[in-house]
Formats: C-alpha cells, sequence, structure tokens
C-alpha cells in the first residue's frame, strides 16, 4: 500500500505549480479588489502560498533540515501580526468613513 502511495505522491514541480497558483490567485485579488477586508485576504492567501513554497523546498532539496519549516513558522507570525494591524486600521477608517472601500480611504492625505 505505501508503494502505491510514493508512486502517486506529488513531486517537487506539482507542489511548486500549486503554489505558484495560490500565489497567482492572491495577486489577482490584491490588484482587482476594492474591499479593504478581500485585499487582507488576498495578501494572506500570497503569504501562505510563500510558506508553502518554503516548507516544499525544504522537503526536497534538504529533507533532514527544519529550515523551510522554521522560515514557514516565521510568516505564518508574520501574516498574523499584519492582519492584527491591518484590520485594526480598517476598524478605524470604517468608523470615521462608515466604508470599507479602499477607493475612499484617503484620511492620510494633506
Amino acid at each position: 500500500m505505501t508503494e502505491l502511495l510514493a508512486r502517486f505522491a506529488p513531486g517537487l514541480h506539482e507542489w511548486l505549480t500549486l503554489c505558484a497558483v495560490l500565489y497567482a490567485i492572491g495577486l489577482y485579488g490584491l490588484l482587482t479588489r476594492r474591499n479593504a477586508i478581500a485585499i487582507l485576504m488576498a495578501v494572506e492567501i500570497m503569504l501562505n502560498a510563500a510558506a508553502l513554497n518554503a516548507v516544499v523546498f525544504n522537503r526536497f532539496v534538504t529533507p533532514n533540515e527544519i529550515d523551510g519549516h522554521i522560515m514557514a513558522i516565521f510568516v505564518i507570525v508574520m501574516a498574523a501580526a499584519e492582519i492584527v494591524v491591518g484590520m485594526a486600521i480598517v476598524v478605524s477608517l470604517y468608523r470615521l468613513r462608515a466604508s470599507v472601500d479602499v477607493n475612499q480611504m484617503n484620511s492620510m492625505k494633506g
């Protein structure tokens, strides 16, 4: 049974393709959305793609090391901090403008 699973296990190319697709979805969401919460979610998808990329390269290049896993944990922690700060800014601007449309958020001008 394990031979069968090993035979159909995804390789480096498939994992990198998945990472690229996730990153492209996040980039598309970042460039096309006007809702601030949707933009933050798109950035999260991009960061998760980068973390997955680090784990995949660690698995296939140096399988006995944990460098990629540590980098992925660092990316996840930084993403959590980014979401906290981003949501605080969104909530503050929503109270001021009563909208989460990024085109209306120009209070830092002037």
